[in-house]
């Protein structure tokens, strides 16, 4: 019996972090962003960690989807135990705090194929870290399911297809899309709220300076504010969360106004997305003035839609010779649309149509 729940817990712990392992291999850069958050400043407060984000994330799919090859065929079990015991205990340490402290929404576990709540992720953790327990427990039962030689092969061969997976995508688009922004959606009906959809419930805080100290009240304590108290500030507090569309944060801002209705009706609309002209790829930005030209022939309106300011706007156009008009859009969503920077996507009617990544211009089909 001991040997049968050890084999189930080999399996399954196994099976999990490859699989949750894959889907962030699959985009790495996205899982960078979600470390960037954890070592942001509301967070864990290391932004000299924010810069490495994009190798610790690469780093770390490899190991869990490695790991997880390593528990199945049984290649040094006991070393491939012990390093997924620590790496279940730091995950816990991160989705707890995640979760506690209501500071990071998303753990990024399954990346954009399964949003999970902060209080789930630590759930899942404690029952993975059950299972690994198990496995700790029983070592000495987690055997080698082939000889040495094939074990060996085997796991060698997980490490050199997992480097050459995140080179690939780091190249191009991800494998998969599993972002609200994927081929064939209609950015309009991913803005939609379902009628009847569960609405926020939002709680008004107010902040006044009582005796030289900061404190808060809600609306039914306003009536008891001390005299002499001095209004800071008003805050909103999300009691419960109602429904949140796919895309929710897309705009194309341009002098103050709004153009997204307008151009999301345009029939052949080329954008280039590039949420920082400043940390945009010079190799990639060079290819947009002919693709430019060549996309104005064929009839397309072109666009590029940005997060920089006006001064970098300029200076991008001025030295790639770009004659586009630019729009705002939160650098939240521009990252979620694409990863590349820049990244070119076609929008029929408000439809994605096609998105490629700067070198993979010439699979464009105009």
């Amino acid at each position: 019996m001991k040997n049968i729940i050890t084999q189930l817990s080999r399996l399954f712990v196994g099976v999990l972090f490859i699989i949750s392992g894959l889907i962030k291999l699959n985009d790495p850069v996205g899982f960078s962003y979600k470390l960037a958050e954890y070592f942001s400043e509301p967070v864990f407060n290391m932004p000299f960690l924010e810069p490495l984000a994009l190798g610790l994330a690469i780093f770390l799919v490899i190991l869990e989807v490695v790991l997880g090859v390593m528990l199945l065929v049984g290649y040094k079990s006991k070393l491939t135990i012990w390093a997924l015991l620590l790496l279940i205990v730091f995950f816990t340490f991160l989705t707890f705090y995640s979760a506690y402290f209501d500071v990071v929404k998303d753990c990024g576990c399954f990346g954009d194929a399964l949003h999970l709540t902060p209080w789930q992720s630590f759930t899942k953790d404690i029952v993975l870290l059950f299972f690994i327990l198990i496995l700790f427990i029983n070592k000495k039962l987690v055997k080698p399911l082939f000889s040495s030689p094939v074990t060996n092969i085997i796991t060698y061969a997980s490490v050199v297809l997992c480097i050459f997976m995140a080179v690939w995508v780091l190249n191009h688009n991800p494998i998969k899309d599993f972002r609200p922004y994927k081929v064939g959606t209609n950015i309009e009906k991913g803005m939609e709220i379902p009628e009847g959809a569960p609405k926020s419930v939002v709680e008004m805080i107010f902040i006044y300076k009582v005796n030289g100290v900061d404190k808060e009240f809600t609306e039914k304590d306003l009536a008891n504010i001390p005299e002499g108290a001095t209004f800071v500030d008003r805050k909103d507090k999300v009691i419960t969360e109602g429904y949140i569309p796919p895309i929710h944060d897309f705009t194309m801002v341009k002098e103050d106004s709004d153009y997204k209705e307008e151009l999301l009706k345009e029939p052949k609309l080329l954008v280039f997305v590039t949420y920082d002209l400043a940390l945009s790829n010079p190799d990639g930005m060079k290819k947009l003035e002919g693709l430019t030209k060549d996309a104005k022939t064929k009839g397309y309106k072109v666009i590029a839609m940005t997060a920089s300011g006006a001064d970098e706007i300029a200076k991008a156009k001025k030295q790639y010779g770009l004659d586009v008009n630019f729009y705002f859009c939160d650098a939240t969503a521009l990252k979620t649309v694409e990863r590349a920077n820049p990244s070119i996507v076609v929008i029929q009617n408000g439809t994605i149509i096609q998105k490629v990544h700067y070198n993979d211009i010439q699979d464009l089909k105009l």
